[in-house]
């Protein structure tokens, strides 16, 4: 016999309730960052789409995962939005993207709940290669949220760990030509210093959606001591249960730092 779709809806409030209270009631990270996989998958094998459809939700479900943040305490939200190898895709879903990255920005920055929540919005990346609109629409957003210091979403678009780090030792290198830096003065600290997310703890939790399990060249200099999280759910179908399973699976972790 099939059980009544009421009842099921009403176990699975039920059951998401508890959990809720119980991750609560737990250390909630700081910060968390997100691999958003699974747009174009999740619009062709599930939707039986188009591909920008996927990514279009995808947009969506990103605005939605921010205010669950908010709501559960996270203080910062670090998203991977748009890597330096997305731009090997077809020129047309790239265009699409970076509209859809535009809009995003221009959306956030005049959404006030951004506003009453004091979220500062940042880009990381590599701005050069990014379009105009989009440089255009990020600077908006810094302008909008610039005094803000309690939240943070953090976009990393044309963003790569490997670059991030590059740059940073490119950066180094020439203060120790010019002489402002001593070789014997380079640390970690230093190199932290010279990092896309400078003054920006290092994530607690790094989630990945779509099933797929590595990394993917985000963050690799800040995850160093992070907590890994994969979800077998495409990002659309993302759901607030999936966020609070992530959060308690990192709350029964013990965090040793090498200890």
């Amino acid at each position: 016999m099939e059980v009544p779709r009421i009842l099921t809806d009403k176990a699975y409030s039920s059951y998401e309730t508890h959990i809720e209270k119980e991750v609560l009631g737990g250390h909630i990270p700081r910060h968390i960052a997100i691999i958003m996989d699974g747009n174009r998958r999740y619009a062709e094998e599930v939707l039986g789409a188009e591909p920008m459809e996927g990514h279009r939700l995808g947009r969506e479900k990103l605005e939605e995962v921010l205010y669950w943040c908010l709501d559960l305490g996270v203080e910062i939200l670090t998203v991977y939005a748009f890597s330096t190898e997305n731009f090997n895709r077809e020129q047309s879903e790239v265009d699409y993207l970076m509209d859809l990255l535009e809009k995003s920005l221009y959306d956030f920055a005049d959404d006030k709940r951004v506003h009453e929540k004091h979220v500062c919005i940042k880009v990381i990346g590599d701005m050069d290669l990014l379009p105009d609109n989009v440089l255009k629409a990020m600077d908006y957003a810094t302008e909008r949220t610039k005094g803000y210091h309690d939240r943070f979403l953090n976009m990393a678009i044309a963003y790569g760990g490997r670059q991030d780090i590059t740059n940073a030792v490119r950066r180094i290198a020439q203060d120790a030509v010019d002489g402002r830096i001593d070789v014997s003065e380079i640390n970690e600290h230093m190199i932290s210093g010279y990092i896309s997310t400078y003054g920006i703890p290092d994530p607690d939790l790094v989630l990945r959606t779509s099933g797929e399990v590595r990394i993917s060249n985000f963050l690799l200099w800040q995850m160093a001591y992070s907590e890994l999280y994969f979800a077998d759910v495409y990002w659309p179908g993302f759901r607030y249960i999936d966020l609070l399973r992530a959060i308690r699976t990192f709350q029964q972790r013990k965090r040793r730092y090498g200890k």
